[in-house]
């Protein structure tokens, strides 16, 4: 789609399938049941979007997946199928992963940066050769020095390797990238989790990231992943975004919902609602 003089793109890394009280945390099965149904192990399908943009000549990619480094065990896991799910997508499109001069990760999870680096002849390289990798300085620092309950998904070799050819770019909070393009802090998930704003032409969008991976998270401020480092930041940096996103009628851009890659949100009486833009009808 058109945003202004910028290409927007959603491109997928496939589905995945992850336990349905990691996604939502505290909220009892029987309210996100209503949202989405699990399996008969829990597991609710997570999309894996990421977003190609193209502003000014550049053409940005914002979060990876979680590629094809993943062990037959993991992808069984998982629920992945199929090779090269990110790439291929970018390929349709017309782009080899040459072209791409500037990856953003909103922030070192496996699931949203995997996708960095690939096997290549028992070697772990980075997948696009050109590109320079954009991460925030904290979120580097609390990958590369993880705790117990973080080691297990900042995994080093999606994003070590791109270090060791010179290929990061940490920032120091709030970057522009282009003029229509910028990274904003939005803490919570983790304490320096970015998204990334677009803007052009008088609109407005917003890659959300793990801020609020699935429309309901935005609607309603309490709904917080398990996951969420702090999730009491959370919920006011979702509050911050909310009314943001009303001013500015921005298009809400989400990475982990299977059912709404994108809406508007609309308020009425203290109630919320993203009305779908763009539905998802998923094959495998």
């Amino acid at each position: 789609m058109h945003l202004g003089n910028v290409d927007l793109h959603i491109v997928s890394d496939g589905l995945a399938w992850m336990d349905g009280g990691g996604h939502f945390g505290l909220v009892p099965k029987v309210l996100w049941e209503k949202i989405i149904q699990a399996d008969e192990l829990n597991r609710i399908p997570m999309a894996l979007n990421c977003l190609l943009v193209v502003s000014e000549g550049k053409r940005i990619l914002v979060d990876t997946g979680f590629g094809d480094k993943l062990s037959p065990k993991e992808r069984q896991i998982w629920g992945i199928a199929g090779q090269n799910r990110l790439v291929g997508d970018l390929r349709r499109l017309g782009f080899a992963p040459e072209e791409i001069d500037i990856v953003i990760n909103t922030h070192l999870h496996s699931d949203h940066c995997g996708g960095n680096t690939v096997l290549h002849d028992g070697e772990v390289v980075p997948t696009f050769p050109r590109a320079e990798y954009w991460i925030q300085r904290l979120e580097w620092a609390d990958a590369r020095y993880p705790n117990e309950r973080t080691k297990a998904t900042y995994l080093a070799e999606n994003f070590v390797p791109l270090e060791e050819r010179g290929q990061v770019r940490l920032l120091y909070g709030d970057t522009r990238v282009t003029s229509e393009v910028r990274c904003v802090i939005t803490r919570g998930h983790t304490r320096a989790h970015q998204s990334v704003v677009i803007e052009s032409g008088g609109e407005t969008a917003i890659y959300l990231g793990d801020l609020a991976s699935w429309a309901v998270s935005i609607e309603r401020l309490a709904w917080t992943s398990a996951f969420d480092t702090e999730p009491l930041e959370t919920i006011e940096t979702k509050r911050h975004v909310r009314d943001w996103a009303l001013e500015k009628h921005a298009l809400l851009i989400f990475e982990h919902d299977s059912r709404v890659q994108m809406g508007y949100l609309q308020e009425e009486k203290g109630e919320y609602q993203v009305l779908v833009h763009s539905p998802i009808t998923w094959t495998q």
